[in-house]
């Protein structure tokens, strides 16, 4: 009789994952604001060096610890197809903004378990800030505990999108539109540092009209456990929608009204 090998605990996959954001994240911060050269891959978005040393030294470690895990990476592709888990690595997300000398970029890492995100970690080496969660252990920031606001009406609120042009998915311009209208603060602190700042509190809506796996796996628990909401515009509880809301629950359903998303859990 086989016996399948036991699941690594809770507060062992939250390690890891945050130990592998640090370290590609460091490795990408070593080319932050040096000139590195850009190349362009074919869906039209960015690439350098530190993208690919980032990914690399995130699958290095990754191999060395948990070998019998497969990794879809942003620059990499997909290795170990089928495994029971799967790591989930965007070495940078937000290389328009790296490449700009623009802080607000981050190193995501989650690990999944079929379509279900076990643990994820965010890591912002350029303003030196970690935030990490797992389903039923909650959302740490930097080692404290961290939750969404509780602001309760959108004239009160701080709403961000990656960009508000919404160049690939412009259907949705008037719905960003409209809410931003409706709110107290409308603005493009987007990527990844955008959910950072919904999941501790210091906005209330970000948006984003069409994002890869990479983009949003490690985020979708990081929204939840710290209280949140997080779906695709469809308003399905997932992290590989192809699409992002994520807000605090007192506006989840006037902001997705405007919007014109599907309510969460429809």
């Amino acid at each position: 009789m086989t016996i399948a090998p036991a699941s690594p605990p809770t507060s062992e996959l939250l390690e890891a994952v945050s130990a592998v954001a640090r370290i590609a994240g460091d490795v990408a911060l070593r080319h932050f604001r040096h000139g590195v050269a850009v190349e362009w891959k074919s869906d039209g978005s960015p690439v350098t060096v530190a993208d690919r040393e980032a990914e690399q030294a995130a699958r290095e470690w990754i191999g060395r610890r948990y070998p019998d895990h497969g990794i879809l990476g942003e620059e990499q592709g997909e290795t170990g197809a089928g495994a029971r888990y799967r790591w989930i690595v965007d070495p940078i997300d937000g290389t328009k903004t790296f490449v700009r000398g623009v802080p607000l970029w981050g190193t995501l890492v989650a690990i999944a378990m079929g379509e279900t995100v076990v643990a994820g970690a965010a890591y912002f080496p350029a303003v030196g800030e970690m935030i990490a969660a797992a389903p039923g252990a909650g959302c740490w920031s930097d080692g404290a505990r961290c939750r969404v606001s509780a602001v309760a009406t959108l004239a009160d609120a701080t709403v961000l999108t990656t960009d508000e042009r919404f160049r690939h998915t412009p259907q949705h311009v008037d719905g960003w539109r409209s809410l931003a209208a409706r709110s107290a603060v409308a603005r493009s602190w987007g990527d990844c540092y955008g959910y950072l700042l919904v999941a501790t509190g210091r906005a209330e809506v970000m948006v984003d009209g069409i994002v890869g796996p990479w983009d949003t796996a490690a985020l979708h628990p990081i929204i939840t456990e710290a209280g949140g909401v997080f779906t695709d515009w469809s308003g399905r509880a997932t992290a590989f929608g192809g699409s992002a809301i994520a807000t605090n629950s007192a506006l989840a359903l006037d902001a997705r009204s405007l919007l014109g998303a599907g309510a969460a859990g429809a």
